[in-house]
């Protein structure tokens, strides 16, 4: 019997791809140290050599600012090789240990401490499951004192895959580590509105330190949304890394100098900002970091006839090489069947050429059937097929929603290094994770910021906070959560054993949620519940890829669900008070208001006599 992590060519047959070990290098920086089977077919196990779609791996591993916490867990996406393929899943555990500790010390180690992360590079999204093995196993590697033991990690390559198989996403072990319960507690109400922040494509930025805090809020408000974590992440890093110094603004091709490398808050070239440039030590991972200068990069002036740029920053702003997307829906999800006649369509790159505009949209007839080609599944066979298709795995009800596809990505952890995407004109959105202050400050280049310390959601455009004002039925099952989780805090949701308020019970009243969310929209005369909804959101919805796409299909499992909101109904006292609440807690004069009335409860306990509110707010 062939072993069960190797092809009999030497290809990886489990969901494993590589084992990494990535290292701070004084001089060099972040680099990859150690890699089984090495990244570059050929190269040796010890080959600083990255592929070129995973340059930014070293970054992604071994996170900005790690030296300030002992170890450290990160969850990042790479683009898939060649261009072909789906998202590979990176889990890295980071630790740093003193040098004097060394049993063997190599004559790199200049330094007081050592830092390192040991990363796994999957097929398969098992965050928590990936995690929790590699944390044992980066454990005993930094017990051994000997970086140069490295059997240890070729043991975990061949575990991870005898072990392993596709059948590990149909259980509920893919949402090990992520846990909704403890995002009720702390997001409470505003949940629903990083849900349906989601559902609209939104450029949404999470932001807190360290990365494990970071990337757990975040895939855990995706595990909210049914199936994606299991098959809906496969082409959420469809992004190109930048391949010249040009382009990079300053950021070295592969591993940078430690002396310094910049980062240039690049923003979109339709935008008229002033870019500031940040000059940053390489050996922050050091624990050396330091700003050294901050100065103007660049800045467009304004012109209302046409956008210029200075000409002494044409070695950094180049003009995109294809024209930006008129909108985030391309030509080739709706082809004129005539064009499949073309004998050199199959020669055509649909999916990443560097032509956006492949098929002219006055080619299409408005009169015909929309049609769409998808290889047949087993028989290699190209069939056509109505509607758009996802190219998702799909259930019944049409789950996962195609919303991390055509160039809207997941990233979980940013590193500095790919600042650029936030701004790239083949980036229609992301849901993206931070831990540096400079993604923070570029509030433009965002919709949304989320705050994971404060549980403070950013939304910077009024119309769309208007958009995502939660309805009285919205905050009915927001609170209808919160009440589930908070009352039973103590009972036997600690050992697992509980329904209601527990992990899987919340994921399970969000399926609820969105079914009745897509049945609704399906109502001939849907305005009365689709105003329980958000009608405002839900038009907005309609307009956005994901939407289309689920609304070219038949989903007939549908018509067994309710459309209408699961808390519908009359309007109460108890809706008066959710609703004062809501105010109070997420806009500053509810803040005001909130704080006038604790002073006058206050002033009331303790002399008896009530506090105009005149007196109070002077």
């Amino acid at each position: 019997m062939e072993k069960a992590g190797r092809g009999s060519e030497g290809g990886p047959r489990g969901p494993v791809l590589h084992i990494v070990v990535v290292g701070f290098h004084h001089k060099k920086g972040c680099q990859v140290e150690f890699s089984y089977p090495p990244l570059i077919p050929g190269d040796g196990h010890d080959s600083h050599t990255l592929p070129e779609e995973w340059k930014y791996l070293p970054f992604l591993a071994l996170p900005d600012g790690a030296h300030n916490y002992q170890e450290d867990t990160v969850f990042f996406h790479l683009p898939p090789r060649n261009g072909n393929g789906a998202t590979v899943y990176g889990i890295s555990c980071y630790r740093q240990i003193e040098a004097k500790a060394l049993k063997v010390r190599q004559a790199d180690v200049t330094r007081e401490t050592v830092q390192k992360s040991v990363c796994v590079l999957s097929k398969l999204p098992l965050y928590g499951l990936l995690q929790a093995k590699l944390q044992l196993i980066t454990h005993a590697y930094f017990e051994e004192k000997d970086f140069s033991q490295i059997s240890i990690l070729k043991e975990l390559y061949d575990h991870m895959n005898s072990s392993l198989s596709g059948t590990s996403l149909e259980g509920s072990q893919v949402y090990l580590g992520l846990s909704p319960r403890d995002l009720v507690l702390h997001f409470r109400h505003k949940v629903l509105i990083l849900f349906k922040l989601i559902l609209l494509e939104k450029k949404v930025l999470f932001y807190i330190s360290p990365v494990n805090k970071l990337v757990g809020a975040l895939m855990t408000v995706l595990s909210l949304f049914p199936g994606m974590i299991e098959h809906g992440l496969s082409d959420c890093s469809q992004y190109r890394p930048r391949k010249s110094m040009s382009e990079d603004a300053g950021l070295q091709e592969s591993n940078p100098p430690a002396d310094d490398f910049v980062s240039g808050s690049a923003s979109n070239m339709s935008n008229t900002n002033l870019g500031t440039v940040k000059k940053i030590i390489a050996g922050n991972h050091g624990g050396d970091a330091s700003i050294k200068t901050e100065k103007p990069f660049f800045q467009l002036e304004h012109d209302s006839s046409k956008g210029q740029e200075p000409s002494d920053t044409n070695q950094y702003l180049k003009p995109p090489s294809r024209p930006s997307p008129e909108s985030s829906e391309s030509d080739w999800e709706t082809l004129d069947p005539s064009v499949l006649e073309d004998p050199n369509l199959k020669e055509r790159e649909l999916v990443g050429s560097d032509q956006t505009n492949l098929f002219p949209k006055d080619s299409v007839p408005s009169n015909s059937t929309p049609i769409t080609v998808q290889p047949q599944a087993n028989m290699g066979q190209v069939v056509l097929i109505p509607g758009l298709i996802s190219g998702l795995e799909e259930d019944h009800y049409g789950m996962p929603l195609a919303i991390f596809t055509k160039g809207y990505l997941c990233l979980p952890y940013m590193a500095l290094q790919q600042h650029h995407l936030l701004s790239d004109v083949t980036v229609r959105g992301f849901v993206a994770g931070a831990t540096n202050i400079l993604f923070r400050q570029q509030k433009h280049l965002s919709d949304a910021i989320v705050e994971v310390e404060e549980a403070l959601i950013q939304i910077h455009d009024p119309e769309l906070r208007k958009l995502l004002n939660p309805t009285t039925a919205d905050l009915r099952f927001a609170d209808y959560l919160v009440k589930h989780v908070t009352e039973n805090r103590d009972d036997v949701f600690l050992d697992g054993t509980g329904w209601e308020g527990g992990d899987e019970w919340i994921r399970a009243q969000f399926a609820v949620y969105i079914h009745a969310l897509l049945a609704a929209t399906l109502q001939l005369d849907n305005e009365k519940i689709l105003s329980d909804y958000g009608t405002t959101f839900v038009t907005a919805w309609k307009n956005t890829h994901n939407y289309r796409v689920w609304n070219s299909n038949k989903h007939p499992a549908l018509a067994e669900i309710n459309p209408n909101h699961p808390f519908q109904g009359q309007y109460s006292v108890s809706d008066m008070k959710l609703r004062f609440s809501h105010s109070v807690q997420n806009s500053e004069r509810g803040k005001k208001i909130g704080n006038v009335m604790v002073t006058t409860s206050r002033n009331v306990v303790q002399t008896g006599k009530a506090v105009g509110p005149e007196q109070s707010i002077a």
